[in-house]
């Protein structure tokens, strides 16, 4: 399947992308400072920047997009142009590296899908409060 836009539209629309501070995880940003748990944003020195980290107590949560980090990707996989296949694919090794490195530094690593979050899904957030407070 090709892509329907060229080179430089796709180019545009791509740098419209921001990395940090999306929807969803100023939703989750808002449900840990309403709960009063002091966290790190995008914290640089672990590997990957967790998007919330708790470096004393070493905790991290990534929280992932569904289409850029590849969630279910092997069912959509024939169905993207092979442009995307390659970015994922090299996304989701990248996140799994990451995890690796954390977790043999002695990191507890917890990642949430998007899709968990969407309709500010209450038990997703709850989960990720209990997380944090173990």
């Amino acid at each position: 399947m090709a892509d329907i836009f060229s080179k430089e539209k796709r180019s545009e629309i791509i740098s419209r992308i921001r990395p940090k501070n999306t929807k969803i995880e100023n939703l989750v940003f808002s449900a840990l400072r309403s709960n009063k748990i002091y966290f790190q944003k995008h914290y640089k020195k672990a590997a990957g920047s967790p998007d919330v980290a708790l470096p004393k107590r070493k905790r991290a949560i990534f929280i992932a997009s569904d289409f850029w980090h590849g969630h279910q990707f092997s069912r959509h996989r024939d169905r993207l142009p092979k442009f995307w296949r390659i970015k994922i694919q090299s996304n989701i090794n990248r996140d799994r590296r990451n995890r690796a490195e954390l977790r043999r530094q002695g990191w507890l690593v917890l990642r949430v899908w998007e899709r968990q979050l969407q309709g500010k899904n209450v038990m997703t957030l709850e989960k990720i409060i209990s997380f944090l407070r173990q």
